[in-house]
């Protein structure tokens, strides 16, 4: 298992949209492990592959941060078939650092997908789960959650990741 690197904002690769996964076996369930490290180490509840630079329409989640690989759920070629209600909570994100803003999302989801076998899988969802599972499915479609707030609020998030940016930069 290894720690892969987190992309992070501004990256190209986060807006691109994910091809869906054809291909199950070992070198995805070795892809899924690392992922699951990787989110652990950061440490997330969700990592999405285009977060970790791999275009598949692939997801980890571990809502306790567990660190327990029977924990982690996966969710591989996700379709929403019901989006009901309307939550607003804060959130944050692996490829966002250091910035968190309250995102609308909707209450309740079901959504479809298969597992790391290729078996089909159905989750009927409220609260956090729906939450999570909307962010993580957005990374891969090429959203990410500064996308669902105001342009103000992604101005000052914009300003200051160029501050921190142009700090880092070597003189």
């Amino acid at each position: 298992m290894a720690i892969r690197k987190v992309l992070t904002y501004p990256d190209p690769f986060l807006r691109q949209v994910a091809e869906p996964v054809t291909r199950f076996g070992e070198s995805l369930d070795a892809l899924i492990r690392d992922m699951a490290e990787t989110m652990w180490d950061e440490p997330g509840i969700g990592l999405a592959a285009p977060q970790v630079g791999v275009g598949l329409r692939l997801f980890v989640y571990d809502m306790e941060v567990s660190g327990d690989p029977a924990k982690v759920r996966v969710v591989c070629n996700p379709e929403f078939t019901l989006m009901e209600g309307s939550q607003v909570d804060e959130e944050g994100c692996l490829s966002v650092p250091g910035f968190t803003a309250d995102v609308k999302r909707a209450a309740r989801v079901v959504m479809r997908g298969q597992d790391r076998a290729g078996k089909p899988v159905e989750l009927d969802v409220a609260g956090l789960h729906a939450r999570l599972l909307q962010h993580e499915t957005d990374h891969l479609d090429g959203k990410l959650f500064i996308d669902h707030i105001s342009a103000l609020k992604r101005g000052i998030l914009k300003r200051r990741l160029r501050k921190a940016q142009a700090a880092q930069a070597p003189a």
